[in-house]
């Protein structure tokens, strides 16, 4: 996928919890599977594809395979869950699935033995053996989904996104008018996934550079922060700014090309 076609995921993605009875097929699983071992790879991460997460789930209908999304414990990795996590949501968000990012709506004590996980104080099913020292932060669902959202969908996402947070009240700090892709990069933010939309990811632009921020870092936020960074060096690139992210600042650099785990 081009940069361009992950923008257009920014647009369409939405969190789902009503899915069909149908599991993804082999090839969309070895699809899903290929972005797993790439995001392992690429930010030593330790994502576990699930091939029918069901189990664990009783607010989600319906049969849908999962990411567990785990990683060492440590402020750093639980960005780099969020941002690498973003890649795969989006990328499923393209071609057409259904994804939700979802941090408490399961059962965590069966994930944990599912993936032999040591917090539960009990033997699990030996599925997945991840190490000792690593963490499951959260759950990425994937699965096929009707067009339109059910009623209760409907309800959902209405309680949860009764005031949308404009990016104007993300930046806490401002000495000057905000660049095209800052402007552009905050507004894809606006559209990035939060725990129940709280948006808690604060913006600094001073003296030219782009900084951000969560309270209480060592928290899901930095998940969210993690997100909304991919979100905005997106919408950065869209205008022709290339560069990363670095101890909270998003430094540009022409060299820095963003390069995703590829589905095709």
């Amino acid at each position: 996928m081009t940069n361009e076609e992950y923008i257009k995921a920014i647009d369409v993605r939405t969190s789902r919890r009503a899915y069909t009875n149908i599991l993804p097929d082999d090839t969309t699983a070895g699809i899903i599977k290929d972005m797993v071992d790439y995001v392992n790879q690429k930010a030593n991460l330790n994502f576990a594809f699930i091939e029918d997460a069901s189990f664990a789930f009783t607010v989600f209908t319906g049969k849908f395979s999962a990411v567990a999304v785990c990683g060492p414990d440590k402020i750093s990795a639980r960005e780099d869950c969020g941002f690498y996590g973003e890649t795969i949501v989006l990328q499923c968000a393209y071609h057409g699935l259904g994804t939700c990012w979802v941090s408490g709506s399961y059962n965590e004590n069966k994930m944990l033995e599912y993936l032999d996980l040591p917090r539960t104080g009990k033997p699990g099913p030996v599925l997945i053996d991840l190490p000792k020292d690593i963490r499951l932060y959260c759950v990425i669902i994937i699965g096929f989904v009707k067009s339109k959202k059910t009623l209760k969908e409907k309800v959902i996402y209405s309680a949860t996104h009764k005031s949308n947070k404009p990016y104007q009240k993300m930046l806490e700090a401002c000495d000057d008018k905000l660049p095209e892709y800052a402007e552009y990069g905050l507004k894809m933010v606006e559209k990035a996934p939060s725990e129940v939309n709280r948006r808690p990811v604060k913006f600094r632009f001073e003296n030219g550079v782009v900084s951000a921020s969560v309270d209480e870092p060592y928290s899901d936020k930095s998940i969210d922060f993690g997100i909304a960074k991919l979100h905005f060096q997106l919408g950065a690139s869209a205008k022709g700014v290339r560069g990363e992210w670095k101890n909270g600042k998003f430094l540009i650099d022409d060299n820095k090309i963003l390069k995703f785990p590829s589905a095709e």
